[in-house]
């Protein structure tokens, strides 16, 4: 795998590649510690055999630089891997998005739709946001960084308890590795995903329910969207939302499954989207 640190109007964007084809850019979740070769640590080699795979860390983790513009996250998200298509002479790719990675991709594609060929979406974020009140899997998220600060039992508890169908699949390593990178020392001091405060918040909170962009009526990109029917860091009703807004989506619940699609079920997840990303029936 080819590693690379490129720099975006002025910030680092880390950036991991192997594969040769169609370019396919994955971006990760934003749970505590996430990062896109970790996210994606079942996946890569697999899209790899018929892709060129690249797997950026974004922009307030891993090797990316930190901090994001909270005024509009997904803006400022959307703004970078389009200015890292730019830097790696791509004039479009396929897009693939679990989570804060989701919302990422949508919004990439609703600003520039000629940037992007096919998108798959695992449960990503902005869909439905303003409609009730937050999960308990996205409270635990946006609690890590406040009380009494990170700890690796609060990360055991949002992975384990919130993150996936199975807790008991989740090897310790895969923990540690995320608690290590959560307290990088640049990442508390300032946190990338957090409650909107001040006197903004109400407006950023409406910015980041991507279901109320009247655009996605007329998005032309084709678009799978995969959901864990047991989700529960974003609802899956959140699915059904797009599929009757966007006039080209497919859309499959998967059973027995979390918000780590990709992970979980990762031959399923695989094949899918090889499969769609192709055009194949």
């Amino acid at each position: 795998m080819r590693e690379s640190v490129l720099d975006v109007a002025g910030k680092k964007i880390f950036v991991a590649e192997t594969g040769d084809g169609p370019p396919v850019l994955l971006l990760h979740g934003g749970g505590p510690g996430a990062s896109g070769v970790s996210n994606y640590s079942r996946n890569i080699a697999e899209l790899a055999k018929e892709y060129r795979v690249i797997v950026p860390d974004l922009p307030g983790y891993g090797r990316s630089t930190k901090g994001v513009d909270r005024s509009d996250p997904f803006g400022y998200l959307a703004d970078s891997i389009r200015g890292l298509l730019d830097r790696l002479g791509l004039d479009r790719a396929h897009l693939v998005g679990n989570s804060y990675g989701g919302a990422c991709a949508l919004r990439l594609a609703l600003d520039t739709p000629d940037r992007v060929d096919r998108m798959v979406l695992m449960g990503p974020g902005g869909i439905g946001t303003t409609r009730a009140l937050p999960t308990p899997g996205l409270n635990s998220l946006l609690d890590y960084y406040t009380g009494d600060g990170p700890s690796r039992l609060k990360l055991e508890k949002f992975i384990r308890t919130h993150l996936v169908f199975n807790a008991a699949e989740v090897p310790a390593s895969v923990i540690d590795s995320r608690y290590r990178d959560s307290i990088d020392p640049e990442v508390v001091a300032n946190p990338p995903l957090t409650r909107p405060s001040g006197p903004n918040a109400l407006r950023t909170l409406w910015r980041t329910d991507l279901t109320r962009d009247r655009r996605l009526a007329r998005l032309p990109v084709p678009t799978l969207v995969l959901w864990g029917a047991a989700d529960q860091v974003n609802r899956p009703s959140g699915g059904r939302m797009l599929a009757d807004r966007l006039p080209n989506c497919d859309l499959y619940l998967v059973a027995n499954t979390g918000h780590w699609v990709q992970w979980e079920r990762a031959e399923l997840f695989n094949s899918l989207c090889a499969d769609f990303l192709a055009g194949r029936r």
